[in-house]
């Protein structure tokens, strides 16, 4: 039997120490969650992805009464930025969450079927797509959604 060791590297900082792109991306992030349709939940979340050319596409959660046809912040920004410009790599993604009246203390996180969608995205363009979770408190950086999901299924996982 062998053992095998996972170990994924978080960067977590606050806003006020990222970057002026990363802010930029995170604040069109945090206006995509005015947009959000949450009914149900009232959790709002806003994603932007940002694209090799340096574009911006957000997007946001839409929610439905029969729960499993809404579709996550995450995946609404990639599908979009995957149908406008399909042939342009995702750099980044900026995640925020809003509830209550103001955006969440702690990072908001994907979901794994969100996660999931941005592996596929890495591997259709051969690029890590850097994963940033906003938080009033502080944030979290991945360089890569293999980090979020280190056992992903892919396409090399039909083939076996």
């Amino acid at each position: 039997m062998e053992s095998l060791s996972l170990t994924t590297k978080i960067l977590v900082y606050t806003f006020d120490e990222g970057t002026e792109n990363i802010k930029k991306l995170i604040n069109e992030a945090k206006l995509a969650t005015k947009n959000a349709y949450a009914p149900y939940s009232g959790f709002h979340v806003g994603a932007a992805v940002l694209l090799s050319g340096g574009e911006i596409i957000s997007g946001n959660n839409q929610e439905n009464a029969a729960y499993p046809s809404g579709l996550c912040a995450e995946r609404v920004a990639i599908f979009a930025s995957n149908s406008q410009k399909p042939d342009t790599a995702i750099e980044a993604i900026a995640i925020a969450g809003f509830h209550d009246g103001d955006f969440t203390d702690l990072p908001c996180c994907p979901c794994g079927s969100c996660r999931q969608v941005m592996i596929e995205v890495e591997n259709r363009f051969e690029k890590s797509v850097r994963v940033i979770m906003y938080g009033k408190s502080k944030i979290y950086e991945v360089e890569s959604a293999k980090d979020l999901l280190p056992l992903s299924f892919g396409k090399e996982s039909l083939s076996e």
